[in-house]
């Protein structure tokens, strides 16, 4: 694995710190209209850094498993994005009543978080382990 310089290093740690407490200050409702922006950058942050740090060896396993953790850093963003519209509320004009928004959009932010970090956790112990094989 193509390893980051210590500037990339510090915005990928920084970019987790942000989304974690954007998200912990989104969900206890404390100023939801400015830390969801703090949430949204922290998971653009991290998923940049994280896009960045490439695999460049020849394994089909490790190079799968790397486009998972791609698929699970554009789920960060998208979540990011819900949040912003949760707060905001940009995408009520795109359906037609209040009720269509609520059962597709509203609070939905969760369901992707969710599974960003379940495949994100999957994919960066299943790495670990076929880097450390891969290694002997």
């Amino acid at each position: 694995m193509k390893q980051l310089n210590s500037l990339q290093s510090l915005l990928f740690i920084g970019g987790g710190l942000l989304m974690v407490v954007g998200v912990g200050c989104y969900v206890f409702m404390f100023a939801m209209q400015i830390v969801c922006w703090i949430a949204l950058t922290g998971c653009i942050l991290f998923a940049l850094m994280q896009m960045m740090q490439t695999y460049e060896g020849n394994s089909l396993t490790l190079k799968r498993l790397r486009n998972i953790l791609n698929f699970a850093d554009m789920l960060f963003v998208l979540a990011g994005l819900l949040m912003v519209d949760n707060a905001y509320g940009f995408l009520r004009s795109a359906f037609g009543n209040q009720i269509d928004y609520i059962t597709y959009i509203y609070n939905k932010w969760v369901v992707v978080l969710l599974i960003a970090v379940v495949v994100e956790v999957y994919a960066v112990h299943r790495i670990d382990h076929e880097l450390k094989k891969e290694n002997k």
